[in-house]
């Protein structure tokens, strides 16, 4: 027996189904994430298609029928487009990343309601506002990792636990988290100026204004994010949306 769902929801992907058709992948306000048809949405008279497109903020209405995988959508309303990340080649790249986190990770029908207001949200402030997008990004990454349950610990030495702060000059220990001065002078431990990082995700984790940031900075703490996720979900191997970044390919494409 199928059910009708109405509800907000992300286009997070979206692929070719035969020749006339497409699949999608929704991430909703009430039912987490799933996977739709949408009939007749490759044709060039579908008034759809525009609407379910890739980073879309819509609301849709959904039969779902718990027997089958992909559900089907009877129709859409759009709520925002985010024209202004579409028409700029790096606020796409780190909206694509954000929908390709969410997409990747977050289980089909797994809800959370503070999730994608937060990604309703990142999409708005790209959209919107003139910040750099990286580091948008970058604050969406830490606020997703303590959704999903591995929250990064910037508050205690991964070693001994005492309280972190910039005069220690804490450094990052393998892809675990953060360790003091102490720790790195017992473990015999050299990374010059690495503490910088510390800074950086601190002031981004804690909404503190930052004094200081350039590409590399913002390079090497997306680079640790990455690992950092990889350490904790085995199955997750980064995101292919940043490898088309030219100001990163290199630097994070083989990490």
């Amino acid at each position: 027996m199928s059910k009708i769902i109405k509800t907000e929801a992300i286009v997070l992907r979206k692929i070719n189904y035969s020749e006339s058709s497409l699949i999608v992948s929704l991430f909703t306000k009430s039912n987490g994430k799933i996977s739709a048809i949408l009939k007749g949405g490759r044709r060039p008279n579908s008034k759809l298609s525009s609407v379910v497109d890739l980073l879309n903020h819509i609301q849709v209405i959904i039969y779902k029928k718990e027997s089958r995988d992909i559900q089907v959508i009877s129709s859409a309303d759009l709520y925002s487009y985010f024209p202004n990340i579409k028409s700029d080649f790096t606020k796409t790249t780190y909206a694509y990343a954000v929908c390709e986190l969410v997409n990747d990770v977050y289980m089909e029908g797994e809800v959370n309601e503070l999730m994608f207001n937060g990604l309703v949200r990142i999409l708005n402030l790209m959209n919107n506002q003139e910040e750099n997008s990286a580091i948008l990004f970058i604050k969406f990454f830490i606020f997703f990792l303590k959704e999903i349950g591995y929250e990064l610990n910037l508050e205690l030495c991964k070693i001994c636990s005492k309280e972190l702060s910039i005069e220690l000059k804490p450094v990052p220990f393998g892809n675990e988290g953060f360790i003091c001065l102490s720790c790195q002078s017992e473990h015999k431990i050299q990374k010059i100026n690495e503490s910088e990082l510390f800074n950086f995700l601190s002031c981004l984790k804690n909404r503190k204004k930052l004094n200081y940031v350039n590409d590399k900075l913002i390079e090497s703490a997306i680079k640790f994010l990455l690992n950092y996720l990889r350490n904790h979900l085995e199955n997750f191997k980064g995101l292919q949306s940043l490898e088309i970044n030219h100001n990163y390919s290199g630097g994070i494409k083989n990490v």
